[in-house]
């Protein structure tokens, strides 16, 4: 009887070691797995680099400046005093064919601009933050026009690029 005994626990015995060390085999080749692809990832990830890194985001274009020549003059008077006022002015805009669109309308843009510069005072004008406000009365004369004339806003903004007060 007592073979019979031993004979029956070590075939469960068996049984039991075979399933112990195809459980841990399991579990070994499941982290190789996981380890091997976390690598594969990270070093193909930074093998190439992230598309939206080299490419301008899809919504925004790069930015197209397209100067306004001549200089704008205008006078004004000050206590009885003549004044003279020059700005050159270049223009902000995304898209090179409305731009081009906007350039027939350049005439009347060049009128209401002198109009709005003459019309400013020179204790406004001689301030940073006065200067700032007429660039953006500036900025919209001409995005008014724009969107008039062509449908939308053109210009982002208008820069000066040369201010000066006599």
């Amino acid at each position: 009887m007592a073979k019979s005994d031993a004979a029956v626990k070590e075939p469960v015995n068996r049984g039991k070691l075979k399933l112990i060390i195809v459980i841990v085999l399991a579990l070994l080749l499941a982290v190789g797995l996981s380890v091997g692809a976390t690598w594969y990832f990270m070093h193909s990830a930074q093998a190439k680099p992230a598309p939206a890194a080299d490419a301008a985001p899809v919504g925004k274009q790069p930015a197209i400046f397209e100067p306004l020549a001549p200089a704008f003059v205008a006078n004004y008077t000050q206590n009885g005093r003549q004044r003279y006022m020059q700005v050159s002015i270049t223009m902000l805009g995304r898209n090179q064919a409305d731009l081009e669109a906007l350039k027939v309308h350049m005439p009347v843009i060049r009128n209401n601009l002198v109009m709005l510069f003459s019309g400013q005072s020179f204790d406004s004008l001689a301030t940073p933050v006065g200067q700032e406000m007429l660039r953006q009365k500036a900025t919209a004369s001409v995005q008014e026009v724009a969107q008039k004339e062509l449908g939308k806003v053109v210009i982002e903004q208008l820069l000066f690029t040369n201010f000066v007060l006599q």
